[in-house]
């Protein structure tokens, strides 16, 4: 059957939704092909006031905004029934979207910010037009699809809503009971009369109970049995929830209340977005309209959290993800600081790599100069403490027991739990091999600077080695020329000295070779791995896996339409449920023996590569800080040392200056020194520095091999 307008045309079988006083169908226009959809009132929505059946309409032509659904014309049915012709969202609603069981533990952090961005900019456009919606829950956010399949969400269904002040109050009641502000639950669920009035604020108790559901897969406040069949223990938990609680569970009849304060394990969302959005979430989901947020401080909040940019980051001694969430303005010290907020890293221990090198960021420079990253392609924090005991990055949802006896209601329902609890296993396969990757990657870029670190280390031994010969060979001149004046300068317990850090560096150069052996044994084991880790076809086998249930789902839906099942249709029914437990069985296994095992084994790696390099890295540290040390002593010590060089061959001078006309060049100095002074003898009257450099430029060349001390004594 179909029915039509003046310019519209639609099936009776294409509902997209259904209401009180409405049905809407996907339609299309009579001309130009153009999907379109369609809300049709029933008889029922007659019976309301006039000016409550024009509400929406005039509320709709005042809107306009990419966040709600367009309103193109009214027209009527040849009943008078009147049509308004809306803009059609391909997508379906939000809350088709979370029932797909893919999505039963919430949607993804993207997804998510997708439909936050949305409703703020949907609720905005409402409260600048003094429109308050009253009816804010999943099944009315459209999602409309783009050509590049990214989604917008569309606010929709205005029959409840009505302009509004914000200093106005309203007594009428509206919406789904899930989503109602407490006062209003109380009066429209549970019949109780009162005279409390209600303001533009209790839309900011459905957005946060939508938010939640958006984000959790599950609503906030849950009584046992659930909301629609325990009432006064939905309105006992929603009324009587401590401060800054965001859910409430009764997870037995008559039992407690179990408080939550954040959000479950198993949301898909990050440590570091769940810590921009749970204060949102405590504020709005506060049943005295006098402590419950305004809308300005909403906006701002939300605003906030979607002006930050996001900075991926492994942590890869912890061997955990983080998501850092910060403005774009700040500065690389406040990025420093929320880092350790979330990973417990102290500033002064944190060192970024990114793809492989090292990052060496200015505490001044702004975070929007950061290198673009991403869940694959995050910096890589390293730590110069040794980190606490590694935790499982995931924890593994609960699931329901089969049922035992037949029941096509009951196994349609447990297939449906079955079949979002395997794509978390799913996830949390692909998440495991994610990680991997990653401490493979970094594991490989450690071992790689520290070769590098090892290879200076080496280099610095060979030029100490080349200075302390140039010292000791200055120091022996010295003595060499004027035995009497070095030992007043106390010249001998200095020249011990250098020697004996001389004869120590073949212990630091045997010290850093054995690293760079062990490095060697250490990537192969990293190679090893990272190679078992490109053979591992867990993912495939979860997919797999996940096929079959998902198909085994699918025909109980059948099942479940058909109702009661032909004799045959139940045995092929109690057959695929026998199938269905084995493919659980072979999906946990998979999870537990085969790929949290493989991840633990490679935990217990690199604990040990851990400990191991961390050795490895303080000692080159300390090694570094000595060798500048020393050079820094050896600049000084050369200094030093020509210095006395210039005292002695000016004192060598002036005696030879006091000798009468006609002695023999021989007779001018002690016999210790005749052999120095023929080689070296000064030419007319020279200077001590001159007669200094002539001394070295002809004998140091000899020392050193390749004459390196000869030229920077001179300088």
């Amino acid at each position: 059957m179909t029915a039509s307008t003046t310019n519209y045309l639609w099936s009776l079988q294409d509902v997209l939704g259904q209401g009180a006083t409405a049905s809407v169908f996907k339609a299309r226009n009579k001309r130009s092909g153009e999907l379109v959809a369609v809300k049709v009132f029933n008889m029922m929505s007659y019976n309301r006031p006039h000016e409550v059946q024009m509400r929406e309409f005039e509320v709709l032509r005042k809107l306009n905004h990419s966040t709600i659904v367009k309103l193109y014309a009214v027209e009527e049915l040849p009943s008078k029934q009147k049509v308004l012709v809306m803009e059609y969202c391909s997508g379906g609603s939000l809350l088709s979207l979370l029932e797909e069981p893919e999505n039963a533990f919430g949607l993804p952090e993207t997804e998510f910010l997708t439909v936050l961005e949305c409703v703020v900019q949907g609720m905005n456009h409402l409260r600048e037009n003094g429109v308050v919606h009253r009816d804010i829950k999943p099944g009315n956010i459209m999602r409309q699809v783009g050509e590049d399949r990214k989604s917008v969400y569309k606010l929709t269904d205005f029959g409840a809503a009505r302009e509004l002040d914000d200093d106005e109050k309203f007594m009428s009641i509206y919406g789904t009971e899930e989503y109602l502000h407490p006062d209003m639950y109380e009066r429209a669920v549970l019949r109780k009369h009162h005279q409390k009035s209600y303001g533009v604020n209790v839309d900011l108790w459905s957005i946060g109970v939508t938010f939640y559901h958006a984000a959790t897969g599950s609503l906030p406040f849950t009584p046992y049995e659930g909301p629609r069949r325990n009432k006064p223990t939905m309105y006992k938990i929603t009324t009587e929830k401590p401060m800054s609680a965001i859910a409430g569970i009764q997870r037995v009849e008559g039992g407690p209340i179990e408080w939550s304060y954040h959000l479950p394990h198993s949301c898909q969302l990050s440590q570091g977005l769940q810590a921009q959005l749970v204060p949102v979430l405590a504020g709005v989901l506060e049943a005295d309209q006098e402590r419950c947020w305004g809308f300005d401080q909403f906006f701002t909040a939300t605003t906030d959290i979607l002006q930050r940019q996001t900075v991926h980051l492994f942590s890869l001694q912890q061997a955990m993800a983080h998501s850092i969430y910060i403005h774009h303005y700040n500065t690389v010290s406040v990025f420093f600081e929320e880092v350790a907020s979330q990973t417990g890293m102290g500033v002064q221990q944190q060192h970024l790599l990114y793809l492989g090198h090292d990052l060496s960021l200015e505490g001044t420079m702004k975070v929007v100069n950061l290198p673009r990253t991403s869940l694959t392609r995050p910096l890589i924090l390293l730590s110069y403490e040794p980190e606490a005991n590694i935790c499982l990055p995931f924890r593994e949802p609960e699931t329901p027991v089969i049922p035992s006896r037949f029941d096509v209601m009951a196994d349609y329902n447990f297939s449906k739990v079955i079949v979002g609890v395997v794509h978390q296993y799913l996830r949390i396969v692909q998440l495991l091999h994610t990680h991997q990757d990653l401490l493979l990657q970094g594991y490989h870029s450690y071992m790689m600077r520290l070769r590098r670190e090892c290879g200076e280390s080496i280099h610095s031994i060979d030029k100490i080695t080349i200075r302390l010969k140039s010292c000791l060979n200055l120091q022996h001149r010295i003595q060499t020329i004027d035995h009497h004046f070095s030992e007043n300068q106390g010249s001998d317990d200095h020249s011990q000295k250098l020697q004996l850090v001389h004869e120590y560096l073949p212990i630091y150069t045997g010290s850093i070779q054995e690293f760079q052996k062990r490095l060697d044994q250490l990537q192969i084991e990293q190679a090893k791995l990272a190679e078992n880790l490109a053979n591992d076809k867990s993912c495939q086998k979860m997919e797999m896996l996940l096929q079959k249930i998902t198909a085994i789902h699918q025909h109980y839906r059948k099942d479940r339409l058909t109702g009661k099942l032909a004799y045959n249709d139940e045995q092929i029914h109690k057959f695929e449920k026998i199938h269905l437990s084995s493919h659980i069985k072979r999906a946990k296994s998979l999870l537990r023996d085969d790929c949290v095992q493989r991840y633990k084994e490679l935990l217990a790696s690199i604990r040990t590569w851990s400990s191991v390099l961390l050795e490895m890295q303080t000692r080159l540290h300390d090694f570094k800080a000595f060798s500048t040390g020393l050079l820094t002593d050896l600049d000084m010590s050369e200094e030093r040392q020509n210095k006395i060089l210039d005292k002695v061959l000016f004192s060598l001078q002036s005696r030879r200056a006091e000798q009468p006309p006609g002695t023999p060049r021989d007779q001018m100095v002690s016999s210790r020194n005749t052999d120095f002074v023929r080689t070296n003898r000064p030419h007319g009257n020279q200077s001590p520095v001159l007669m200094r450099k002539n001394i070295i430029s002809e004998d140091a060349p000899s020392e050193g091999g390749n004459g390196d001390s000869g030229e920077r004594t001179t300088v």
